[in-house]
C-alpha cells in the first residue's frame, strides 16, 4: 500500500528547488566541454518551422519525420523566429525551442514531485537525481524534443496516481501523438483503472486517449494521407541503428573475430548493414514485443497501487528502449523523470544504472560518435555494449515481479 502523502507544502519546496537547480543544469550544458563537437537536430526543426512560418502544411507540403503531436515544438520557435538555412540556426529559433525545452523538464520535474507526493518514499533525491542527470547525459538534451513526450508521459502517471483517471489517459494518447513511445504505457494505465474503477470507466478512458490521439493526426490524415504514412512507415522500417544492443553485438564480433560489417546513413542516423544485421533487427523487435507483453500481463495479475504503476511504467518505457532496432542518445531522456520514481532497494540499483548508462552514452556522444557509427572502433565499441547491458540490466531489475502477498485493490488516493 502507498505511504500516507506527504505534506503539501513539503513537495511544493521539494519541486521548486528541483525546478531550480534543474535551471542551473541546463545552464551549465552551454558552457566548458559540453559545447564541443556537438550533434544537433535544431537545423531539422527550423526547417519545419520556416516552412509553417511560412504558411505551408505538415505532410502535404513538406515531408516530415516526426507524428503531428510534436508540431508544436517546431512551429513556435519557427513563428517566433523563421527564416535562415537549415545549417545555419537562427538564434531566436534556438533561444526559443530551448525555452519550451527547459519549460518541458520543469513540469517533468513538477509531475515527479505529486507523483511522489502520492507513493511516499524519499522526496528530495529522486527530484534532484533527475535534475542533474542532464549533466550526465550532455547536450543531446538540448537539441531534441523529447523532453515534451517525457514530460506528458510522467504527467499522465502523475495523474493515474493521483486518481485523475480520465486526464491521465488523455496526456498519455497526447505523449503518444507526439512521439509514440508513451503509448507502451497505455496497457498499464487501462489495467490500472479497470483494477480500481472498474471495466465501464477503463473503457472510456481508453477510449479517451484514442480520441486525443486520433483527434491530433486525423487532420493531416485528411489533408495528406500520404504524406502521414511515409512518416510512420520510415520510423516502422528503420534499419538496426548503429547504438542498438543487436548492433552492439556485431561491433564486437567484428572487432574480436573479424565478422564481416557494413554501416549506411539512412533515416537520419548511422546503421549496421546487411543480413545478420536485417535478422537482428527482426530479433530485437520480437524481443521487445515480447518483453512489453510480459511486463503489461504481470501487472495486470499484480496489485493496483500507485507503486506498481510507476515500477511497471518504468520498466515498459525501458523495455522498449533497450531492445528496440533503434537507439538514439535521446532515447534516453524519456528514463530520466520515471526511472528515479522507483522505491525501495530496487529504486536505488535502478538509478545507479541509469546514472552509469547516461555516463556511458555521453562518452562517445557526441564527443567521439563517427569514431563508433563510422569506423567501429574497438575500445568504442566495448563502450556501447556495456551501456546497452546495463539498460538490459535496468529493464530486467524493474520488470522483475516483486515477491509480495497479494492484497485486494487499494484505490489510487486523491
Amino acid at each position: 500500500m502507498d505511504d500516507k502523502p506527504r505534506p503539501d507544502r513539503e513537495v511544493a519546496l521539494a519541486a521548486l528547488a528541483a525546478v531550480a537547480v534543474f535551471v542551473g543544469t541546463w545552464t551549465a550544458l552551454h558552457y566548458g566541454f559540453y559545447t564541443h563537437r556537438q550533434i544537433i537536430d535544431t537545423p531539422v526543426y527550423q526547417r519545419y518551422g520556416n516552412e509553417i512560418a511560412h504558411g505551408h502544411v505538415p505532410y502535404r507540403d513538406f515531408q516530415l519525420e516526426y507524428p503531428p503531436g510534436a508540431l508544436p515544438m517546431f512551429a513556435l520557435p519557427g513563428l517566433v523566429s523563421h527564416g535562415g538555412q537549415e545549417q545555419d540556426v537562427k538564434p531566436g529559433f534556438r533561444r526559443t525551442f530551448e525555452t519550451l525545452m527547459w519549460m518541458c523538464g520543469a513540469l517533468a520535474l513538477i509531475a515527479m514531485a505529486l507523483t511522489l507526493r502520492v507513493i511516499g518514499g524519499a522526496l528530495w533525491a529522486p527530484l534532484l537525481f533527475a535534475a542533474l542527470a542532464p549533466l550526465a547525459l550532455g547536450t543531446v538534451m538540448l537539441s531534441r524534443f523529447d523532453l515534451w513526450p517525457a514530460a506528458l508521459a510522467v504527467g499522465g502517471i502523475a495523474a493515474l496516481v493521483y486518481g485523475r483517471f480520465r486526464l491521465g489517459h488523455l496526456l498519455l494518447g497526447l505523449g503518444a501523438a507526439a512521439k509514440f513511445y508513451p503509448g507502451v504505457l497505455l496497457p498499464l494505465a487501462v489495467a490500472y483503472t479497470w483494477k480500481t474503477r472498474g471495466r465501464r470507466e477503463a473503457l472510456a478512458c481508453l477510449a479517451l486517449a484514442i480520441g486525443v490521439f486520433a483527434l491530433v493526426f486525423l487532420p493531416f490524415v485528411a489533408l495528406a494521407p500520404g504524406g502521414v504514412w511515409h512518416s510512420v512507415s520510415v520510423q516502422l522500417g528503420r534499419p538496426l541503428q548503429v547504438e542498438s544492443l543487436g548492433a552492439a553485438f556485431l561491433l564486437v564480433a567484428h572487432n574480436l573475430f573479424g565478422f564481416g560489417l557494413a554501416g549506411e546513413t539512412s533515416h537520419g542516423s548511422q546503421n549496421v548493414a546487411g543480413g545478420a544485421a536485417h535478422v537482428l533487427g527482426l530479433v530485437s523487435t520480437l524481443v521487445q514485443a515480447g518483453v512489453l507483453v510480459w511486463i503489461w500481463w504481470s501487472f495486470a495479475r499484480g496489485q493496483a497501487t500507485g507503486r506498481t504503476l510507476v515500477r511497471s511504467s518504468a520498466a515498459a518505457v525501458c523495455a522498449f528502449v533497450a531492445f528496440g532496432k533503434v537507439l538514439s542518445p535521446q532515447f534516453l531522456i524519456w528514463l530520466i523523470p520515471v526511472v528515479p520514481l522507483v522505491r525501495s532497494r530496487r529504486g536505488l540499483w535502478a538509478s545507479a544504472l541509469l546514472l552509469a548508462a547516461l555516463l556511458l552514452t555521453q562518452f562517445w556522444f557526441p564527443f567521439r560518435y563517427f569514431r563508433l557509427a563510422l569506423d567501429f572502433e574497438t575500445g568504442l565499441s566495448w563502450v556501447l555494449l556495456a551501456r546497452d547491458l546495463a539498460l538490459v540490466s535496468l529493464a530486467v531489475l524493474l520488470a522483475w515481479p516483486s515477491h509480495t502477498r497479494r492484497q485486494p485493490p487499494v484505490a489510487a488516493t486523491a
